[in-house]
């Protein structure tokens, strides 16, 4: 089956061929830069969401909730459920799938957990891939849900339109939040397992830290904190209109667009890296690699010199 045949079953329910065209997306193959180059041109402007915070602040279940608001207002969903990659599979460990049950019959929502598996290019490039891919299929809105706070979950939640940041009661200080880069990226915060002790008071710190926070984001947007119980749903439907507002805010004020061309000139530096660093490993060859690095750990050649070696082959 041709990778047209593929993405027209997909378009018309066939969730075994959009799986496959997901799992190359991962390998970062040569198919998937064919899948690419098809779907680039029929995206349909599906808006993204990223959403994010420590592991254990109930992502999964709050995201849930969410898909749960959006299919009450008839829309179709997809969750992609960012996992860390398996050491010994390269797969998802998480498998966040699992927690989603409620919505596994539902053929208004898709759900796949995504880890790097071979691809050069890591998450951020093959989340990027995957969200064109759902947008091409037909999907209006898709959900990125990451696994915690690192870097990788930062980058990865910068591929989408709205970032939404989960937080617990008793969530810590400004200086952690700041530290985990949370204040810079959130557009909508959330404080899930709100029926706990404390959630008034994590709101009002949240508050606080944006009434210090001077400049954020974009021009006339103060990213709303909204209190949530993931496991019940509380919140759900305040925090969907939350996100509704945001899209609202981003194509009136034009900064919709601006996000959009930024993520793509992003991706254009990550696809040339992707090719640079495979154009280095197939030019170099195993025995002088095997060669640099030995100079390298032996200390007769410092870092950059054996980066300059690798690039000069």
């Amino acid at each position: 089956m041709t990778t047209e045949d593929q993405l027209d079953a997909a378009r018309n329910g066939d969730r075994r061929a959009l799986a496959r065209l997901l799992s190359s997306i991962e390998r970062g193959d040569d198919a998937s830069h064919d899948l690419n180059r098809v779907v680039f041109g029929q995206v349909g402007g599906a808006y993204t969401v990223g959403i994010t915070g420590a592991p254990g602040a109930g992502k999964s279940t709050l995201t849930s909730s969410a898909v749960g608001a959006a299919r009450r207002r008839g829309e179709r969903v997809s969750v992609l459920a960012i996992d860390p990659s398996s050491p010994f599979s390269g797969g998802a460990l998480l498998g966040d799938r699992t927690r989603m049950n409620d919505h596994a019959l539902d053929d208004g929502v898709f759900i796949r957990s995504m880890a790097t598996r071979g691809h050069l290019g890591g998450l951020a490039l093959a989340t990027r891939e995957a969200i064109r891919l759902l947008d091409a299929v037909g999907f209006p809105w898709v959900l990125v849900e990451t696994v915690g706070v690192g870097q990788v979950e930062v980058e990865v939640a910068g591929a989408a339109d709205t970032t939404v940041v989960v937080v617990n009661p008793g969530w810590g200080d400004a200086v952690q939040a700041n530290k985990a880069g949370l204040m810079e990226i959130a557009d909508v915060f959330v404080v899930n397992k709100a029926d706990r002790d404390g959630a008034s008071q994590t709101v009002h710190d949240i508050e606080g830290m944006l009434d210090l926070t001077r400049g954020h984001g974009e021009q006339g947007w103060r990213p709303p904190v909204v209190p949530t119980v993931g496991t019940t749903g509380e919140g759900a439907d305040a925090l969907w209109e939350a996100i509704g507002a945001h899209r609202d805010h981003l194509t009136s004020s034009g900064d919709l667009d601006r996000r959009r061309q930024q993520r793509l000139r992003e991706e254009l530096a990550l696809v040339v890296e992707q090719r640079i660093r495979a154009e280095a490993e197939a030019r170099l060859g195993t025995a002088r690699r095997e060669q640099i690095e030995r100079d390298l750990l032996t200390g007769v050649l410092d870092p950059w010199s054996a980066a300059d070696q690798i690039l000069g082959a």
